[in-house]
């Protein structure tokens, strides 16, 4: 099928080149022409004629062009002619490689005038055409790498190990042990000072300590570690002693009846 197609691409070039370098030829030109004078076997042996060139014929209308077979052209028969042409200008084309015969159809012209004429037609010499060279894949150009960016590493942050948590667990410290305060003596009568029952009263309330109620236990301060010891409560009095109790309670006796016997004196 390619090939069938490349030969009637080849006709079809030979037909145009075959159309387009045709030659025209003028018979017996430049200096005669269709008639009874030129010499026209002289000038059918100087040219050279190929398939698609034209023969053009001037003559005056006394006269024809008949085309004609070999014995007819050889006898001057003219009754019997291939093709009869007049009117003065006669253009044929050699459309096929061979020979061709033409005589003039007036009486008497081939014969006397030697009006006749023998074109020997060749086949177009084109040059063979070229192979056809393979088909060869381009080359493909090596593209150049891109710029390699080279990669900055993030910054590395310092690794800072966790703070390790304070211990929570609390630490019971001993209980500290308050201070037994020291009870105030009450002064004897021998002093020579005059104690009234109010003031008497009024030191009692202000020396006693406070007691603090029964059946409650102090509870020890506890401290964290790591942090600062909290204010420690004010101390609590232990409660006094039973010879204090005594004490103060001979004082308060003999203080009262010290001062019954003054209002009684008095």
């Amino acid at each position: 099928m390619a090939m069938l197609r490349i030969m009637m691409s080849l006709a079809a070039i030979a037909m145009l080149l075959g159309s387009t370098m045709a030659t025209n030829y003028t018979v017996g030109g430049p200096d005669g022409g269709w008639d009874q004078t030129s010499d026209l076997f002289g000038w059918a042996a100087s040219k050279t004629f190929y398939v698609g060139d034209n023969l053009i014929f001037s003559y005056a209308l006394s006269h024809s062009v008949l085309e004609v077979t070999k014995a007819s052209f050889d006898s001057c028969e003219i009754t019997s002619p291939i093709a009869i042409y007049t009117g003065g200008t006669t253009v044929i084309t050699l459309a096929s490689v061979g020979k061709r015969y033409f005589i003039c159809g007036t009486g008497g012209h081939c014969t006397v005038g030697r009006m006749k004429l023998e074109i020997n037609t060749l086949s177009k010499a084109f040059p063979p055409p070229p192979p056809a060279k393979p088909a060869t894949p381009p080359t493909a150009t090596p593209k150049a790498p891109p710029p390699s960016t080279p990669k900055i590493p993030p910054p590395s942050s310092p690794t800072t190990p966790p703070a390790s948590a304070p211990s929570t667990t609390p630490v019971a410290s001993p209980p500290t042990s308050s201070p037994s305060p020291k009870s105030s003596s009450v002064p004897s009568p021998k002093n020579g000072h005059k104690i009234s029952p109010a003031m008497s009263s009024s030191k009692s309330h202000a020396h006693s300590p406070a007691m603090p109620p029964a059946g409650v236990p102090t509870s020890p301060t506890i401290e964290a570690v790591g942090l600062p010891p909290s204010d420690a409560p004010a101390p609590t009095p232990s409660a006094p002693s039973s010879a204090d109790k005594i004490s103060v309670i001979a004082g308060s006796t003999v203080g009262f009846g010290f001062v019954v016997m003054l209002m009684f004196l008095l």
